[in-house]
């Protein structure tokens, strides 16, 4: 894995050794990327482990102090069930958690969670792991991989499931400023989904699928008003979510007024992603900082780099 030093099999994983973890935020869908697109953020959790006589889970961060401390949190849940998966014995360990990812607020924070879970697996019980296939057993426990992906590899990247199998595609080329517009308002995964579509008519998912493909196509060669028209333009996901977020045309109206390109609910929202040409990012942060006085604006880099773990 990307950062990994002096990797430790299993039987070489003493007590006293600690691994360190960090793991980007993502932002899935850019719009019309449903379950699909997806882009890798400079927030970060970070986790720290030790062999441990018993499972105990320290959070250093106020928005994860409800989280259980033991081995029902769910960063040891998936670690452990990742270790099932390999037919291997998970050891107790002390978990330490920051995490400066939004919670519930469409930035993968339990994507991210669960990629920790699987490095976690994968350093101590020596699984020697791929990336494909960490990539494989994150999005089948987050169920689709753009989320997972990004948080995994870094990058812009499109993910696929097609049965069984994962493939994800990272695409360096793409180059944009990503501002967030954070509410303060939660708004659970499973809320958003629920008020999806069980069905789509044929034609119009012809449509919605062209929009998105035309999506990558302009971001690929920088044109971005067409860019932003896709992103604009969904049929997946956003037309039905916008409901649960009240603010997200006047949001909208702002960005574009204060040099976005295109702007797109955060995943399952309520976050908002404005993406502005690059080296145009601060400018557009600036300006939406006085226009959404009440909202939380964080002017953000892509992450390249993905999960990245050492050893002390």
């Amino acid at each position: 894995m990307k950062g990994v030093e002096e990797p430790l099999v299993k039987a070489g994983v003493s007590r006293g050794k600690v691994l360190s973890v960090k793991v980007p935020a993502s932002s899935a869908n850019l719009g019309p990327g449903f379950d699909s697109l997806g882009v890798a953020l400079n927030l970060y959790m970070e986790v720290q482990a030790e062999r441990s006589e018993k499972w105990k889970v320290t959070p250093l961060s106020p928005s994860l102090s409800g989280f259980p401390r033991n081995d029902k949190n769910f960063i040891c849940q998936i670690a452990k069930k990742t270790a099932d998966l390999y037919k291997e014995e998970m050891p107790s360990l002390h978990v330490s958690v920051q995490s400066e990812i939004p919670l519930a607020r469409g930035l993968g924070s339990s994507a991210a969670a669960i990629v920790a879970g699987v490095e976690l697996a994968n350093e101590f019980c020596g699984l020697q792991m791929t990336q494909s296939e960490k990539l494989a057993v994150a999005s089948r426990f987050e169920g689709h991989p753009d989320n997972a992906g990004s948080s995994l590899f870094g990058g812009v990247v499109v993910g696929s499931q097609i049965g069984d199998e994962f493939d994800l595609t990272v695409l360096d080329q793409i180059q944009f400023d990503p501002v967030l517009v954070v509410p303060k308002q939660e708004l659970l995964t499973e809320t958003s989904r629920d008020v999806l579509p069980a069905v789509m008519e044929f034609q119009r998912s012809v449509q919605a699928s062209a929009v998105a493909n035309q999506l990558l196509a302009a971001l690929m060669t920088q044109n971005w008003a067409l860019a932003g028209r896709m992103m604009r333009a969904d049929q997946f996901h956003q037309p039905y979510r916008k409901a649960l977020v009240p603010f997200f045309e006047d949001v909208h109206e702002k960005a574009i007024q204060s040099g976005a390109f295109g702007t797109a609910l955060s995943g399952a929202g309520p976050s908002i992603l404005c993406l502005a040409e690059p080296g145009k990012g601060e400018e557009v942060a600036g300006e939406l900082r006085k226009l959404l006085v009440e909202f939380e604006i964080f002017r953000l880099q892509i992450d390249r780099e993905g999960c990245r773990s050492s050893w002390s």
